[in-house]
């Protein structure tokens, strides 16, 4: 097969979550997060697991960006732990937990390591929770608040920012599935938490520009097209609500001001509470960012299903396709797709593969080592459907493989391993996987 040449300076790199490696959950002066305070809900996480430890990144952030430099990692795509910084969500800054990120921004650069800062992935304070959280009109202001600390604090050696990860799983699977924190279960909420983190959003970008501060800033949203079951007029039309629910609702408002009327009309009929759009929020909303940041896992075929209130569809996966430890099937195809879609319809002229991966059981062997082809396999084929898209003009400037490291996965807990870097949660201990050596030689050649 012929070698697929990627474009010069192109920014490989791996991504983390603050939850999900750092551990360290009561130490020197951390506060509460809402994963925190889901994880003691019994039920709510496989085995029980919780991310008191995860991967004890806090106490071992040396050792992990050395490993970074090793497999030759350009760029390091992590997010801030807002309790971390603020315990109770606003008012005393906590001094230690901040001097963390400057230690871990100031050893990414010693070593050659662009940072890319997400500022929300989905760890809110506690005491935020206990006003409301993102269903509370309030909240956008004290997001901004932390932000324009962490602004202060890092701005002038962090040039790459992200305002919000997957806004769709803040809302949607914390708020309506309730299946992540903050377990509420309930539409109408999930829709204000939706526009509440839309609106904050928009303030800290309006922030940014004002202040004029060097670097770019974006947001990384999870998009994944979705496809009809059957030829059948009914998955058809379930299928432009699907892709309404997880695509549109957050891609409109980002590019057009506007949100999907087709699922306003929706939502109306099945008596939804919606929002109360404003011109101002919608203003700041859309104002124009640097970079789009792409989550891309798999597609998933859409059937008619009235039983499922108030959107009117369901999930399947196709008898043909392969699928993972999650159940997610591998459809490269769709990248490409979503690409071009970004590039075309929504005119989007910067995007960075922000988060791309899968889940194997992986085990690691007598001699070290963990033999995962299947995960090789799946990055293989994603990444050259990334080359296709690039190859008809999408300006893809970067790609993060989720994950670093197998670490603390929602409420799969630690039985779904992301890593091409194995980690022993017994002893800490991280071994390469042979994703990860098959990984760092594609950088080495910056080409597939």
């Amino acid at each position: 097969m012929e070698k697929k040449v990627f474009p010069p300076d192109f920014a490989w790199g791996v991504a983390t979550a603050s939850y999900q490696i750092e551990g360290a959950y009561d130490t020197d002066g951390r506060g509460e997060s809402i994963w925190d305070r889901f994880c003691t809900i019994p039920g709510r996480i496989l085995n029980g697991d919780d991310g008191k430890i995860a991967c004890d990144h806090y106490h071992r952030y040396p050792e992990d960006v050395a490993l970074m430099k090793s497999l030759g990692i350009k760029s390091y795509r992590f997010s801030i732990s807002w309790s971390r910084v603020f315990p109770k969500g606003t008012g005393e800054v906590n001094q230690m937990g901040l001097q963390f990120y400057k230690n871990l921004v100031h050893e990414l650069l010693e070593h050659g390591i662009e940072p890319f800062v997400t500022l929300y992935h989905w760890d809110l304070p506690q005491a935020l929770q206990d006003l409301g959280g993102w269903a509370n009109p309030n909240m956008p202001t004290y997001f901004l608040d932390y932000a324009k600390l962490i602004f202060q604090e890092l701005g002038d050696k962090v040039t790459k920012w992200m305002t919000l990860n997957e806004p769709y799983c803040a809302a949607f699977l914390g708020n309506y599935e309730g299946r992540q924190a903050p377990g509420i279960k309930d539409f109408s909420t999930a829709l204000s938490v939706a526009y509440n983190l839309y609106v904050g959003h928009g303030l800290v970008v309006e922030y940014f520009r004002n202040e004029n501060m060097i670097g770019e800033i974006g947001i990384a949203l999870n998009l994944m097209p979705r496809l009809p079951f059957t030829n059948k007029e009914e998955d058809i039309k379930a299928t432009e609500y699907a892709d309404g629910y997880i695509n549109r609702w957050f891609l409109d408002p980002i590019i057009k001001g506007t949100y999907p009327q087709d699922m306003i009309t929706l939502y109306r009929e099945k008596g939804v509470v919606l929002p109360e759009f404003q011109e101002e929020h919608l203003r700041l909303m859309s104002q124009k960012l640097d970079f789009m940041g792409l989550n891309y896992y798999n597609d998933f075929w859409v059937t008619a299903d009235e039983t499922v209130w108030p959107l009117g569809f369901s999930l399947k996966n196709p008898p043909f396709a392969p699928v993972n430890d999650r159940g997610w099937p591998v459809t490269e195809q769709g990248l490409t797709k979503m690409l071009l879609r970004l590039k075309n319809e929504y005119g989007i002229d910067t995007i960075y593969i922000t988060e791309n991966g899968t889940s194997q059981p992986d085990t690691l062997s007598l001699n070290k080592t963990v033999g995962d082809g299947i995960r090789i396999d799946y990055l293989h084929r994603h990444l050259l459907a990334m080359h296709d898209a690039i190859a008809q003009g999408v300006n893809v400037k970067g790609y993060f493989q989720w994950s670093l490291y197998d670490n603390f996965e929602w409420a799969f807990g630690y039985s779904s391993r992301f890593g091409i870097v194995y980690v022993d949660f017994n002893t800490q201990e991280r071994f390469v996987k042979d994703s990860g050596f098959w990984y760092a030689n594609l950088i080495k050649e910056n080409a597939i």
